[in-house]
C-alpha cells in the first residue's frame, strides 16, 4: 500500500498528460524521466493506451528503483501543487469568469484567452492570483514562416 500515492499519481499523470505551466518541468516529464530506466526494464513491451503502463508499473512496483520511486513522488508533489494552484485560480477568477466568459467553452486556453481578451475588466484579485501562481498568459501567435503581409505597393499615376 506504500505506492498508493504513486499510482495515483500515475493515473492522473497519464489521465492528464500534459505538462504545466506552474513548473519548470511538468509532472508527465518529471516521472518519464526519473523512470526511463525501469520502464525500458520492465515495460519496454507495452503498447501505452488504456492505462497498460499503469498496470506494468504496478506489477513490478516491489522492483522500481529508487530514482523512479522518488521521481513518482515528486511527480505527485508537482502535481498537487499544480492543482491546488488551479483551485486558487478558479475560485479567485470565478466572478470573472462568470461574467466575462459565460459563453466560453473550457479547455484548450480558451478561458484564459478570454480573460486576457478582457483584461481591462479582469478584476485585481484574479490578475493577482495569476501572477501568485506564475501563471503566465500565452503569446500572440506570431505570423506563419513564409507568408508575409505586404502593403499595397502605391499606385503610380498612369502616363
Amino acid at each position: 500500500m506504500r505506492y498508493a500515492m504513486m499510482l495515483v499519481v500515475i493515473v492522473l499523470v497519464l489521465i492528464f498528460g500534459t505538462g504545466t505551466s506552474f513548473a519548470q518541468k511538468g509532472p508527465v516529464e518529471t516521472a518519464l524521466e526519473g523512470c526511463k530506466d525501469d520502464l525500458e526494464t520492465y515495460c519496454k513491451n507495452v503498447t501505452p493506451g488504456e492505462q497498460r503502463i499503469l498496470a506494468c508499473i504496478y506489477a513490478h512496483e516491489d522492483k522500481l528503483s529508487g530514482r523512479c520511486v522518488y521521481a513518482l513522488y515528486n511527480a505527485a508533489t508537482k502535481l498537487e501543487r499544480a492543482v491546488m494552484a488551479l483551485k486558487y485560480l478558479a475560485n479567485e477568477c470565478e466572478p470573472d469568469i462568470s461574467s466575462l466568459c459565460a459563453d466560453t467553452v473550457p479547455g484548450e486556453g480558451r478561458i484564459l484567452r478570454c480573460l486576457e481578451k478582457n483584461d481591462a475588466k479582469v478584476s485585481a484579485r484574479c490578475k493577482q492570483a495569476a501572477k501568485d501562481v506564475g501563471l503566465k498568459r500565452p503569446k500572440k501567435a506570431p505570423a506563419k514562416a513564409g507568408k508575409k503581409v505586404e502593403k499595397p505597393a502605391a499606385q503610380t499615376p498612369a502616363k
